[in-house]
């Protein structure tokens, strides 16, 4: 029996699941009709950090997650706003007192956009409950003792969804006009989603990463031994937690352990660099190492003409090109590449 007719409201943002989701868990368990939101943020899309192929995953993830809420007989609440005009909006029609999210490892936009949602939750008696992105720890000053705590949180219990005994507020559906290039998918491109983000990591073990931890730098190999998980990790298709047990659960495969050894690494770094980012956030604004700030950086004329070239793959040295067409064509190119294409920007 619901304890209270007032929803609950989940807000989704790079946490694009449905399994290991400790908001929804913590929402489901106050026993209240749920709302389920996502907002595509004017300020977001018009970011030069975003772009449509990001959109597009987006879009692809929100249609997957639906499929699977109808046989629930949910939805989600999904609009075309910034969050605090779209929780303020909720918040007229329902009067709920209790936000769910995960914590957002973004860019400034997205934190000073939090802090006016902080305030305004302070302001209207909500209570904004937050969890932790992965093992990433808000406003941490050091990383003395952080790799004990990532083995703490990645070993822990996966967060126990159970969909069938949510109750969904009623609310109208919204319409909602979104780009045609959003919706229409792009050859070569990942698409979004839970499920493919499984049948992914399902494909890797099924034989194309055997060879991942001698192919991983390999310009060719890497597109079909890499797990290709990275795209489903940004957007939170499937949480890190969740990859790494499955790693755990075939350590003993005979002719894998040190593509597991390799694999497991990496996972790490993931959250290594996150936790970098989040400890020092104006990394944004100025370079890492401050001696770059005088770093005597071209102006000449032929400047954006160069770096035209650059983005369009027409530099004239056929392995910068071939990765820069690559990634333009199927968003995928390995690390090793990535740092070359960097280096190679920072000089032209």
């Amino acid at each position: 029996m619901l304890l209270s007719t007032n929803p609950v409201v989940v807000w989704l943002k790079r946490d694009l699941r449905l399994t290991d989701h400790e908001p929804l868990a913590n929402a489901i368990e106050q026993n209240r009709p749920l709302i389920v939101l996502y907002a595509f943020e004017p300020s977001l899309v018009a970011d030069p950090h975003y772009d449509v192929r990001h959109w597009r995953f987006v879009w692809q993830s929100l249609e997957d997650i639906n499929q699977q809420l109808v046989e629930v007989g949910g939805r989600l609440y999904i609009v075309y706003k910034e969050a605090l005009e779209a929780l303020i909006e909720l918040h007229q029609q329902t009067q709920f007192d209790q936000l769910f999210s995960s914590e957002e490892i973004g860019i400034d936009l997205t934190f000073q956009r939090d802090k006016k949602v902080k305030h305004w939750c302070r302001l209207n008696h909500i209570h904004w409950q937050e969890s932790p992105t992965g093992a990433v720890i808000r406003a941490l000053k050091n990383r003395v003792s952080w790799d004990d705590a990532w083995q703490k949180v990645m070993r822990s219990p996966i967060v126990d969804i159970k969909l069938n005994h949510l109750s969904w507020y009623p609310l109208e559906h919204v319409d909602i006009s979104l780009p045609e290039s959003w919706k229409t998918p792009q050859k070569g491109m990942q698409t979004g989603g839970p499920t493919l983000a499984w049948r992914t990591l399902e494909s890797f073990y099924n034989g194309r990463g055997k060879d991942y931890y001698r192919s991983i730098s390999s310009p060719l190999n890497s597109r079909s031994a890499c797990t290709r998980l990275s795209p489903y990790l940004a957007w939170g298709n499937i949480s890190l937690r969740e990859v790494y047990q499955d790693l755990l659960s075939r350590w003993q495969t005979p002719g894998w352990r040190r593509t597991l050894i390799a694999l497991s690494s990496r996972l790490h770094w993931h959250c290594h660099f996150m936790q970098k980012f989040e400890s020092e956030c104006a990394m944004e604004f100025r370079p890492v190492n401050r001696a770059y700030d005088a770093f005597p950086y071209r102006q000449d004329a032929q400047v954006d003409a160069d770096l035209q070239a650059w983005q369009q793959g027409q530099t004239g040295y056929p392995i910068i090109d071939a990765c820069m067409r690559a990634v333009n064509a199927t968003g995928y190119m390995n690390f090793r590449m990535r740092a070359m294409m960097v280096s190679f920007y920072a000089i032209i």
